[in-house]
C-alpha cells in the first residue's frame, strides 16, 4: 500500500511537472529563437536544408532582405495584440466637394478588403497561440477482473500525459510566427491596393468632371456655329447646306455631352464601390492635375519597388516559414513520450495497488521520410515563388513605366507654350472670325471645332494615363482591392 502510494505520487508529480514545462523554451544546438531572426537561426535552418540538393541554402538573414519591417516573436511570449477591425461609420453627405485625403480615409474605414485582411491577421495570431499548446492530461477509470464476483476485482483511477519532445511546439510557433508576418504584409498590401484604387477612382472622377465641362463647352461652340450659319443663310450669304451641317454638328455635340455625363456617373459609382459606400449620391471632387508634379526615374523606381513591396515581403516571410517547417519535419521523427499512472483498489489482496506506465514509439519504419521530402520541396517552391514574384514585379513595372513615359511626353507636347492645345484654340478663333467674314466655309469651321474638341479630349486622356500609371507605380504595382 505504501509503495503503491509512493509510485502514484511520483507519477502524478512527473505529469504535473510536464504540464508546466512542455510549452516552455528548450534550448538545443540546432534550435535558436531570439527576439529577431538572427544569422545563427538561419544557419541552423541551412544545415537541415542543405541535405536536399534541390533546395539552395539561405545566404542572407531576414533583416538583409526587402522584408526589413518584419516583426519577430519570442517563443515564450505572446504575440502582439490582434488588430481590431476598422469601424464602419454612417455615411455622411458633405456640403462641399470631396478631397483625395477625405476619400482615402473613408476607404480605409469602409472597404471590406481591409476588414478581411485584418481578420486574417487575427486568425494567424490565434494559430500561433494554438500550435504551441501542450496536449491536455487524460483522466480515466480502470476496472479489471470485473466478473470475479468481487473476489479479485481491481478498480481505480488513472491519469496520463503526453510529453511533446524534439522542441516540436517551439518549432510550431516559429512557423506560425512567420505566418503572422506574411498575414501582416498581406494587410499592408491590401492597404496599398485600397489607396491605389481610391486614387485612380478619384482621378477618373476628376477627369470625368473636366470632360463633362469640355463637352458643355463644345455644345456652346457648336450652337454658336449653328447660329452663325443660320444668320448667314438668312442673309443669303451661304446656302441652306451650311446651317444643316452646323445643326448636325450641334446635335453630335449634345450626344457627346450626354455620353460624358454617363461616364461621370460611372466613374463615381466605381469610386463609391471602392470606398465601401455605394449608396453615396454623386458629389464633386476638387483637386488639380499638374504634370510637373510627377517625375519618375526607372532605376530609382525599380529599386524602391524591390525594397518596399509588401508582396515581396510576404513571399519572403513565406520562405522563412517554409524553412522552419523543414526543421519541424525533422523533429517529427523524435517520438513523444506518454506517461500513465494508476492507483486502484485490489479486492483480491484487500489493499491498494499502483502502476506507472511509460510508452515510447520506436521510429523503425516510419521516420517521416515523406514529410521531410515534402517540407524540402515546399521550401524550394517558396524560394522559387519569391524569385518569380520579383521578376513579375519588374515586368509589371516595365509596362506601367512605358505608359507613364508615353503619357508624360504627350502631356508635355499638348500643354507646352505654342503646343497643340494653344494652336488648336487659336485656329478655331481665327476660322470662326473668318467664317463670319465669309473667308472660310462652314466645313472649315466644323473641322476646326472638331479638332479643338478632339485635341482637348486627347489631352485629358493623356493626363489620365499619366496620373493613373504614376499612381500604380507609386502604389508598388498594387491595385484591385475588391477583386483579390
Amino acid at each position: 500500500m505504501h509503495k503503491a502510494s509512493i509510485a502514484f505520487t511520483l507519477g502524478l508529480a512527473a505529469i504535473t511537472s510536464g504540464c508546466r514545462t512542455t510549452s516552455t523554451r528548450h534550448e538545443a544546438p540546432t534550435i535558436v529563437s531570439t527576439a529577431a531572426p538572427t544569422a545563427t537561426a538561419i544557419a541552423s535552418a541551412e544545415q537541415a536544408l542543405s541535405q536536399s540538393s534541390d533546395l539552395p541554402p539561405v545566404t542572407t538573414a531576414p533583416h538583409d532582405l526587402p522584408a526589413t519591417k518584419l516583426v519577430s516573436f519570442h517563443q515564450d511570449s505572446e504575440p502582439g495584440e490582434p488588430i481590431a477591425p476598422p469601424a464602419v461609420p454612417s455615411p455622411v453627405q458633405p456640403a462641399g466637394a470631396w478631397s483625395l485625403s477625405e476619400l482615402e480615409q473613408m476607404a480605409l474605414q469602409n472597404n471590406p478588403a481591409m476588414a478581411e485582411a485584418v481578420a486574417r491577421v487575427n486568425a494567424a495570431h490565434g494559430n500561433w497561440v494554438q500550435v504551441g499548446l501542450a496536449p491536455n492530461p487524460v483522466l480515466g477509470y480502470s476496472g479489471q477482473q470485473l466478473g470475479s464476483g468481487g473476489l479479485a476485482t481491481q478498480t481505480g483511477m488513472y491519469v496520463g500525459q503526453e510529453f511533446v519532445t524534439g522542441h516540436k511546439l517551439s518549432l510550431n510557433r516559429e512557423v506560425a510566427a512567420w505566418e503572422i508576418q506574411k498575414a501582416e504584409r498581406d494587410l499592408d498590401a491590401f492597404r496599398l491596393r485600397v489607396l491605389t484604387d481610391v486614387r485612380i477612382g478619384y482621378y477618373d472622377v476628376l477627369i470625368a468632371q473636366r470632360r463633362r465641362e469640355l463637352a458643355m463647352e463644345l455644345v456652346q461652340i457648336a450652337e454658336r456655329g449653328e447660329q452663325s450659319a443660320e444668320a448667314l443663310f438668312k442673309g443669303q450669304e451661304v446656302s441652306q447646306a451650311d446651317p444643316l451641317r452646323a445643326r448636325v454638328e450641334a446635335d453630335t455635340a449634345r450626344i457627346v455631352l450626354q455620353n460624358s455625363i454617363n461616364q461621370h456617373i460611372e466613374a463615381w459609382r466605381r469610386l463609391t464601390a471602392v470606398l465601401g459606400m455605394p449608396e453615396m449620391q454623386i458629389q464633386p471632387v476638387h483637386g488639380e492635375i499638374k504634370a510637373e508634379d510627377i517625375n519618375l526615374q526607372w532605376d530609382e523606381t525599380l529599386a524602391n519597388l524591390m525594397q518596399e513591396s509588401p508582396e515581396l515581403a510576404a513571399a519572403l516571410a513565406n520562405v522563412e516559414a517554409a524553412h522552419w517547417a523543414v526543421q519541424r519535419a525533422y523533429a517529427e521523427v523524435i517520438p513523444n513520450i506518454e506517461v500513465q499512472a494508476i492507483i486502484q483498489d485490489d479486492r483480491g489482496t484487500r489493499g491498494t495497488d499502483g502502476n506507472l506506465q511509460v510508452t515510447l514509439p520506436l521510429p523503425l519504419w516510419n521516420r517521416n521520410q515523406g514529410g521531410i521530402q515534402q517540407a524540402h520541396a515546399e521550401a524550394a517552391a517558396a524560394n522559387r515563388a519569391a524569385d518569380k514574384l520579383s521578376m513579375d514585379l519588374q515586368a509589371r513595372l516595365a509596362v506601367a513605366f512605358q505608359r507613364y513615359e508615353s503619357a508624360r511626353n504627350q502631356v508635355d507636347q499638348y500643354a507646352r507654350p505654342g503646343g497643340i492645345l494653344e494652336n488648336a484654340q487659336r485656329s478655331l478663333e481665327l476660322i470662326r472670325v473668318g467664317y463670319e467674314a465669309d473667308e472660310f466655309s462652314v466645313l472649315d469651321l466644323l473641322s476646326a471645332q472638331r479638332t479643338y474638341f478632339q485635341t482637348n479630349l486627347a489631352y485629358l486622356d493623356s493626363q489620365r494615363e499619366l496620373w493613373i500609371s504614376a499612381t500604380e507605380i507609386r502604389g508598388l504595382m498594387l491595385q484591385g482591392s475588391l477583386s483579390k
